[in-house]
């Protein structure tokens, strides 16, 4: 038997293009080196998934070619997610900043969604199913040999779609066999790293960091490339948060990262207007209008916080606005792929054709989702892309 396709990964991407390319008629064939289709969206928005966003447009992403994208999203916009989702019984309800979530918040019935369309349309789906390679034969047929139960088998396909995702995370099955059959078919690779991912700060100033484990602050955080504004939240380890995991994708080892505690106010407005009523209270008293007791008490190693406000010297006041305002913190490193939600890098666009996602140098292999060198922000974008990819790919097979 030959497949019309054969799609490697049931995740996001593999699913929904197994889904779309059955439903046009074609014979197709899931592999999942999993026991489970669907593994991260499973995981997804602590179990509730954020399936798409709202708010997404190419400007969420990151990649060497950022109008890559556009031509995907032109083809499956986040109207037609949330339309595919509402069909089958799954209605959104937004969140926070645009990420839609199902009203029952429970990434499972998303999951359902696919394995019963796979089923409706005999689309056939493999768990435990390991590829171990992809090669086309004389006859520009493709072999994919893939292992289960400790046999070898291999299945022929006219096409294959590479949906296998990327390096993070290892307890999911995370794997560079799409890279690596990337390489094998001479296509260029963008260096990868991890994304969205928490951030680690070690030396001197580890032990202040760790003590604050636990609390969450409002900010604003940037560095020379972007900002957000969001929550940051202390751990044992450094620092994580939305807004942290935000800015990972943008960060590069060495940098600065630069911390507005208190973004829409001026500490120096505070101060003068305190000063104005007296300044009898202390800068403590201050503070803890804005932040946590415990917060403010760590300030202790940078600012005078039991000086009256009156007592201030200028000095003083332009340091206290500078530490709330500009807040500099030198990241180590991060916490990597298992703490990473995506992987930065991949498949260079250059070798994709936009409007299919086919390679532009092999006829009949196609890259979606996670390994391609599109990165989305959090907040559902990156199953946006998910989405989008798979149904390009099935449109194209």
């Amino acid at each position: 038997m030959i497949y019309d396709a054969v799609i490697i990964g049931a995740g996001a991407c593999g699913l929904m293009c197994g889904v779309q390319a059955a439903a046009l008629g074609k014979k197709i064939l899931i592999l999942e080196k999993n026991d489970r289709a669907g593994a991260k969206i499973l995981i997804s928005g602590g179990g509730r998934c954020n399936y798409t966003n709202l708010n997404s447009t190419s400007e969420n992403f990151i990649s060497e070619d950022k109008a890559f994208c556009e031509e995907v999203f032109k083809q499956w916009t986040v109207k037609d997610s949330i339309d595919f989702f509402d069909r089958n019984g799954i209605v959104g309800k937004e969140k926070v900043l645009g990420q839609l979530f199902p009203q029952s918040n429970n990434a499972k019935d998303v999951v359902a969604i696919f394995l019963n369309l796979l089923k409706k349309y005999k689309a056939e789906l493999r768990l435990n199913a390991l590829v171990i390679k992809v090669s086309k034969n004389e006859n520009q047929i493709f072999e994919s040999t893939y292992e289960i139960n400790g046999r070898k088998i291999e299945v022929l396909s006219k096409t294959v779609v590479m949906s296998s995702g990327g390096l993070p995370i290892s307890k999911l099955g995370a794997s560079d066999f799409a890279l690596r059959t990337a390489r094998f078919f001479d296509l260029r690779i963008v260096n990868t790293a991890p994304a969205l991912v928490p951030l680690t700060i070690t030396g001197k100033d580890k032990d202040w960091f760790a003590a604050l484990a636990g609390n969450s602050i409002y900010c604003k955080v940037s560095n020379q490339r972007i900002s957000f504004h969001e929550n940051i939240l202390f751990t044992h380890w450094g620092l994580s948060g939305p807004a942290i995991l935000q800015l990972s994708s943008y960060w590069r080892a060495g940098e600065d990262i630069v911390i507005d505690l208190l973004p829409g106010a001026s500490m120096s407005t505070i101060i003068a207007q305190e000063r104005d009523s007296g300044g009898k209270r202390l800068l403590q008293q201050i503070l803890q209008e804005h932040f946590t007791k415990k917060f403010v008490e760590s300030l202790t190693k940078f600012l005078p916080i039991d000086k009256k406000i009156a007592s201030l010297s200028k000095a003083e006041a332009k340091l206290i606005n500078s530490t709330i305002h500009h807040f500099k913190v030198k990241p180590a490193g991060d916490k990597g792929y298992d703490k990473a939600e995506v992987m930065r890098g991949g498949v260079a666009t250059e070798e994709l054709n936009p409007r299919s996602l086919e390679s532009i140098k092999i006829e009949g292999l196609f890259f979606g989702g996670e390994c391609v060198d599109v990165t989305g922000w959090l907040g559902g974008y990156n199953f946006q892309w998910a989405w989008a990819s798979g149904y390009v790919i099935a449109k194209n097979l």
